[in-house]
């Protein structure tokens, strides 16, 4: 039974770095929509040696918690279930306290992956390109083995960046030839590329964009548009962001945690955008 208005609730977002985080702005919004006027969302910065004592401390009125990272890893041994997707990848971003007091420990990237593809009209591919092999990159493939047909072609810097990305392939089910980065321009004839790269890596692909490039998922938010984006554009490519990918996982968490479905997207999304202008 979704929560009263005058229940007070809290839930924040746990990470280092964790300054930088537009999860407070994205939750503050949903409770302000629904009404939820005693709800509050912080940030707190928790590395992997304070989180066991900073959940342990937490009292009855806390309603979950966002986790960013370090710790999307870190905090699998501190919570009693861990949902199959979380477990798909070994990563938990987000965390609901029940009423009974256990942990849910929940992945809400990968799903809301696959709702930023679809509102894009990305409802299924023959084959995909991932550029990068991170922690990132692992959730990417665990959402195209929900949408994705055919092959993956993974573009990596080193033999064992490749050899994780295949393993991952093998663990999720889906078909993965990795390939060295030097090739990655190659990667932009996909009918759908995911850029999980840090800031600055692709800019050098921009200039080699196809004259009627597929879609792009930029994982980025912030700089945006990163120069590949804005070239992909250009030439009339579609381009999912970064910033779609964090609302809709984060319209996820805030279902999980208040038990109010639906959660209202377009208003986390102004919120998040209005907030990214600002910097």
């Amino acid at each position: 039974m979704p929560p009263r208005a005058t229940d007070a609730r809290r839930a924040a977002v746990l990470g280092s770095p964790i300054a930088h985080s537009l999860s407070p702005v994205l939750h503050r919004a949903a409770y302000d929509a629904l009404g939820l006027t005693d709800w509050s969302y912080g940030r707190f910065e928790i590395d992997e040696a304070a989180l066991p004592g900073f959940i342990d401390k937490l009292g009855p009125e806390w309603a979950g918690l966002s986790l960013t990272m370090p710790l999307k890893r870190a905090v699998i041994p501190l919570v009693d279930e861990i949902s199959e997707t979380a477990a798909s990848v070994d990563a938990v971003n987000t965390v609901v306290f029940t009423e009974d007091g256990r942990r849910i420990g929940d992945n809400t990237d990968i799903p809301g992956m696959v709702a930023a593809l679809r509102e894009h009209g990305i409802e299924e591919v023959g084959s995909a390109a991932i550029l990068g092999a991170g922690a990132t990159a692992s959730s990417a493939l665990a959402a195209l083995a929900r949408i994705c047909t055919g092959e993956v072609v993974a573009y990596v810097r080193s033999e064992a960046r490749a050899a994780e990305m295949r393993q991952w392939g093998e663990r999720l089910d889906v078909d993965v030839r990795t390939a060295d980065w030097a090739d990655a321009q190659q990667a932009l004839k996909a009918p759908l590329v995911i850029a999980t790269t840090p800031a600055g890596t692709t800019d050098a692909l921009a200039t080699a964009v196809p004259e009627r490039p597929a879609t792009l998922f930029d994982v980025l938010y912030e700089p945006w548009p990163t120069e590949l984006a804005a070239r992909w554009s250009m030439f009339g490519g579609a381009v999912v962001s970064g910033l779609d990918l964090l609302v809709h996982q984060a319209v996820l968490q805030v279902e999980r945690m208040t038990g109010i479905s639906p959660a209202p997207l377009e208003a986390m999304r102004h919120a998040g955008e209005k907030a990214l202008a600002a910097r």
